[in-house]
């Protein structure tokens, strides 16, 4: 027996039940069996072979582009491609630290520690150990470090707990949310090289510290060597906003906005996963977002090859559907609004509690 509590989140009504209804976790080993004898886990070489040939020629084109046009503001342009460029190359390094590249799991490991060290410029291992807890307990207060306070806040306790600017930033987070995503780039390169100065044990973390300086140092120093001061600036400034907001508004539609899970809920894994990832429908929705958009099968199934995926949404779907458990999806478009629409409402806690609404009504007057 089973306790639910329904949670509206914009035009979506979903069910998050505290328990393990019978049956459920059981279901999750039939249709992992279906999946595999679907061979839907098997390894896809020549896709992910015909990918990184190809975002290897883009990447090649675009520093072409940047040598030819010199002291030019067209060269912003190189930047915006740089920044997409540098996008998919991470969605790539997602799919290697997932075991979904390779069959080996320590050649996935170095490809991916590669990519993203190398080209992208961020640590493979932090991504790892942020991204497993990620996966462990997505959406669940105090274990999801994706709905941690990080300027904004993702849950009405977080939110009421900021005061002076962050409690004004709080209050308008949703409209607020892309605009801080133009800095996020800077985040998340400054984040996770952070990690690798921690006192822990950090694998790799000689390696990746050496990696990322030679590539951080090589890229600035060629663009200030080619560029003007103020362009060369300019240039790092809008690759970097493209790549934190292409990266930010990839993963922010698939959990953001959907049942928050409690710290001390109890939930079979079949519908922790289910019941906490949207996903994302539309003709190119798969190659803009690295696959994220098949996000619940991506969460039920990590290690599966990103051309799987489409397939295995159609029984997993249906899976669902036999056992009542509601089943997300919507458009990109829709998502960001529901998106803005949840990080407002949470904001709303922050409201300072002695400021008086007829006294606020009279001001605007």
């Amino acid at each position: 027996m089973s306790s639910a509590v329904p949670a509206r989140l914009g035009a979506v009504r979903t069910t998050t039940p505290r328990g393990d209804r019978p049956g459920i976790t059981q279901s999750y080993t039939a249709l992992s069996q279906v999946i595999k004898e679907s061979g839907l886990l098997r390894r896809t070489p020549w896709f992910y072979g015909l990918l990184i040939g190809g975002l290897s020629l883009a990447l090649g084109g675009a520093i072409t582009g940047f040598v030819l046009l010199g002291d030019s503001w067209f060269q912003l342009l190189i930047a915006a491609a740089f920044g997409i460029i540098f996008t998919q190359f991470a969605f790539f390094a997602h799919e290697a630290s997932h075991r979904a590249v390779l069959a080996s799991g320590k050649a996935n490991d170095r490809v991916g520690r590669l990519v993203a060290t190398a080209i992208v410029g961020i640590s493979y291992q932090w991504w790892m150990t942020k991204h497993t807890r990620h996966h462990a307990n997505p959406n669940r207060i105090g274990k999801d470090p994706d709905i941690e306070f990080d300027t904004i806040s993702f849950t009405e306790e977080s939110a009421a707990r900021q005061r002076g600017v962050l409690a004004w930033i709080t209050r308008r987070q949703g409209w607020l949310f892309f605009p801080l995503l133009l800095l996020e780039g800077v985040n998340l390169h400054v984040t996770s090289i952070r990690s690798l100065f921690e006192r822990r044990a950090v694998p790799g973390r000689a390696l990746e510290l050496s990696t990322i300086a030679l590539r951080i140092g090589v890229y600035v120093a060629i663009v200030f060597w080619v560029l003007p001061l103020g362009m060369a600036f300019a240039f790092l400034g809008v690759q970097l906003a493209v790549f934190g907001v292409y990266m930010g508004a990839s993963f922010a539609p698939n959990h953001k906005g959907m049942p928050i899970v409690p710290a001390d809920a109890k939930l079979d894994f079949l519908s922790k996963q289910v019941l906490t990832s949207r996903n994302i429908t539309g003709r190119w929705t798969s190659p803009l977002m690295g696959g994220l958009n098949h996000q619940v099968e991506h969460h039920l199934f990590p290690s599966m090859p990103r051309p799987h995926l489409g397939r295995a949404r159609e029984i997993v779907r249906e899976h669902c559907r036999s056992l009542g458990i509601p089943y997300t999806e919507t458009t990109l478009v829709e998502s960001y609004r529901i998106v803005i629409g949840y990080l407002n409402r949470v904001g709303l806690a922050a409201r300072d509690p002695f400021d008086c609404p007829a006294a606020g009504e009279f001001r605007r007057r």
